[in-house]
């Protein structure tokens, strides 16, 4: 494939596509701790755009190198991801039901987000059977598209839900957790189909 204006654009759709699920969870990432700082929302938004990245470009390694050990994994994704996003999101609604004023509210640590950042992008590893044909340096301009995507779409999506968030209290919480519940049974549903 040629690095020309269909590939470049492509290649950012692609990244739209792949960020929703991480859109959604910066949302509730916002939402659940409305004061995070610019470095922090940038922290966030990065480990969603690197996990992004990798995922694909993991996928087209395993294409040119072990595919039939990928191919055995794949069917597991769903699970993972519903595992994952149902334990993070059952505790940030645990968190938020059981919320006694005067509380500090819940932070997003570090081991959250890593495991959002896997979870939510751990099915873009079957984009890498999507980029099979490309060689080289055009998966790397491809996967380096899809994390300046996403990390614009995710600082967007926690601007937005630190906006909202103060306006809903503690009930942001317990919405966020919601979402991540609503995600990880999205993911395991489409994966399933």
């Amino acid at each position: 494939m040629e690095l020309n204006f269909m590939f470049f654009l492509e290649s950012i759709l692609l990244g739209v596509g792949l960020a929703m699920d991480a859109f959604s969870v910066s949302l509730a990432n916002g939402l659940n701790e409305q004061n995070m700082k610019k470095g922090k929302m940038a922290g966030v938004a990065g480990t969603f755009a690197f996990f992004q990245a990798l995922m694909p470009l993991l996928g087209w390694v395993c294409v040119h190198t072990i595919l039939q050990y990928f191919e055995a994994f794949e069917k597991f994704i769903p699970w993972i991801a519903l595992v994952l996003l149902l334990c993070i999101g059952g505790k940030m609604l645990l968190d938020g039901i059981f919320h006694k004023e005067g509380d500090e509210p819940h932070k997003v640590g570090i081991a959250a987000l890593l495991i959002q950042g896997v979870a939510t992008s751990i099915d873009a590893l079957s984009v890498g059977f999507t980029i099979a044909e490309y060689q080289i340096v055009q998966a790397l301009i491809a996967v380096l598209l899809i994390a300046a995507v996403t990390f614009a779409i995710c600082l967007g999506g926690i601007f937005i839900g630190k906006k909202f968030g103060t306006k809903l209290s503690n009930k942001a919480t317990i919405f966020g957790g919601i979402i991540l519940i609503l995600i990880g049974i999205e993911i395991f549903v489409t994966g399933l189909i």
